[in-house]
């Protein structure tokens, strides 16, 4: 591990050979094809690679909900936040009710995405709409789906224990600790609606400020020698406590390995480039932070929220699967 390298202003860059200049350029080609606003590689401590406007703002959809998990495990750290606190003991309901099994579903249901709590929420695609399960249909902890009542719900979890909104939180507790450099309280807006009372939390941020966050997180909650979120919360929440078949799900974090399942799986394409042991945050329409702790390497990509086709979502990972090989190239000095 590169211990101690850590961004002043803005990131140091390392200097690509040839080879790997080429492997990046065909990279970047196949990112514009595919429609990113901006990426960005951190190897070791050094930006490797930055291509678009790495500093334009865009709305991060799903990739939210890690950034919220950093923000929950500080709270527990501090003892404001319990997981093991029930839905009946923290006040928490809902526009239809939440029957009496659904108000035993704790905090750490809801970062596992196993509540139970099928109630209507705010943020959630038709699709999603339509795969949830029947409400009553499965006690809390017993069965994992994703479900944004309890990301959602956990927004106002957070805010009723701190007395701050989560963008505040975010602003002290994160980005002026890690040095962020676009992140403003203003990029933080709530969608509210009749289905719930819980309003979806949307940040809009950049690619190089989620790098940040990525590199905080591969150093296990460290930035240079100060402990942001407590290490034990970043082992816990990159955990795959559930698996659905393609990848695990820890804390609000997206994880390839849970018991050796995703080994013994026919490759998705997110396995395909982030094998056992590394994870990331995914937001719909390519939004991502990946981390790989053992390579040392974070990347992340910001797009428009706009629907693409097949062809075009393959461009995206081709060129993810071209960033790996010339990042383990440095590595390797070829």
């Amino acid at each position: 591990m590169s211990e101690g390298v850590f961004p002043d202003g803005e990131w140091e860059r390392a200097v690509p050979a040839p080879r790997q200049s080429d492997l990046l350029s065909r990279a970047a080609e196949g990112l514009v094809a595919f429609g990113s606003i901006g990426t960005v590689v951190i190897h070791k401590g050094r930006l490797v690679f930055g291509v678009g406007a790495i500093d334009e703002k865009v709305l991060i959809r799903s990739v939210r909900k890690s950034i919220l998990s950093s923000l929950i495990g500080i709270e527990v750290e501090r003892g404001s936040i319990r997981l093991d606190a029930t839905m009946e003991q923290l006040g928490m309901d809902d526009v239809q009710g939440l029957t009496t099994a659904e108000r035993q579903a704790t905090v750490r249901h809801l970062l596992q995405a196993r509540s139970g709590i099928y109630h209507p929420a705010l943020a959630e695609s038709k699709a999603m709409t339509e795969a949830k399960p029947p409400r009553g249909s499965q006690a809390p902890g017993s069965g994992w789906h994703y479900n944004n009542w309890d990301f959602n719900a956990l927004g106002t979890i957070y805010e009723q224990a701190t007395g701050r909104s989560v963008y505040d939180g975010v602003m002290i507790d994160i980005a002026s600790r890690i040095g962020m450099q676009d992140f403003e309280l203003s990029d933080g807006s709530y969608m509210r609606g009749s289905e719930s009372k819980h309003p979806a939390y949307h940040m809009h941020m950049t690619a190089r400020d989620l790098a940040r966050f990525g590199w905080l997180y591969l150093n296990n909650g460290n930035w240079a020698g100060v402990e942001v979120v407590p290490r034990e919360w970043v082992r816990d929440s990159v955990a795959a406590h559930s698996f659905n078949g393609e990848a695990g799900y820890g804390y609000m974090w997206w994880t390839t390995g849970h018991n050796g399942e995703a080994q013994n799986q026919s490759p998705s394409k997110y396995r395909e480039f982030l094998p056992p042991f590394r994870y990331f945050a995914h937001g719909a329409y390519g939004q991502m932070i990946a981390v790989m702790p053992e390579r040392e390497i974070v990347i992340t990509n910001v797009a428009h929220s706009i629907d693409r086709s097949r062809e075009q979502t393959e461009k995206l990972w081709e060129a993810v699967s071209g960033i790996m090989e010339a990042v383990i190239r440095f590595d390797d000095g070829s």
